[in-house]
C-alpha cells in the first residue's frame, strides 16, 4: 500500500491560507487516486478532498468547496492541499491515503494513513 507524510500544518488566522503537502513512498503512487481527511477532537474523521490518479477529476466536501484545492505532482510523488479563507472549524488534524476502492467518501475506502498533520485556524 500506499505510505504517505504529512507536513505543512500550522497556526493561521481566520481567513487566511495554507498549503499542506502529502509525501507519497509507493511504487504505485502515480496510478493511486489520493485524499485528505480531516479529524478534530472528539469528532470523526471526515472526508475533505480526492483526486484521481492524474490530477483530472477532482471531489470536495461542500464544506471546503471553492475554498480547498487538491492538487498533485506525480513527478515529485506529492499530494497538495491549498486551502483558503480558513475558518475556525477547518481546525483538525488532516490526513492523506491511498483510494484503494469503494466510495471516495468514504474513510474506509482509503488506506495507507500519515500520522496527519495539525492545522489550526484562530477566530
Amino acid at each position: 500500500q500506499v505510505q504517505v507524510a504529512e507536513s505543512g500544518g500550522g497556526l493561521v488566522q481566520a481567513g487566511g491560507s495554507l498549503r499542506i503537502s502529502c509525501a507519497a513512498f509507493a511504487r504505485t503512487f502515480s496510478g493511486t487516486a489520493m485524499g485528505w481527511f480531516r479529524q478534530a477532537p472528539g469528532k470523526g474523521r471526515e472526508f475533505v478532498a480526492a483526486i484521481n490518479w492524474n490530477g483530472e477529476s477532482r471531489h470536495y466536501a461542500e464544506s471546503v468547496e471553492g475554498r480547498f484545492t487538491i492538487s498533485r505532482d506525480n513527478d515529485k510523488k506529492t499530494v497538495y492541499l491549498e486551502m483558503n479563507s480558513l475558518k475556525p472549524e477547518d481546525t483538525a488534524v488532516y490526513y492523506c491515503a491511498a483510494h484503494v476502492g469503494g466510495s471516495y467518501l468514504r474513510t474506509d475506502s482509503y488506506a495507507g494513513w500519515g500520522q496527519g498533520t495539525q492545522v489550526t485556524v484562530s477566530s
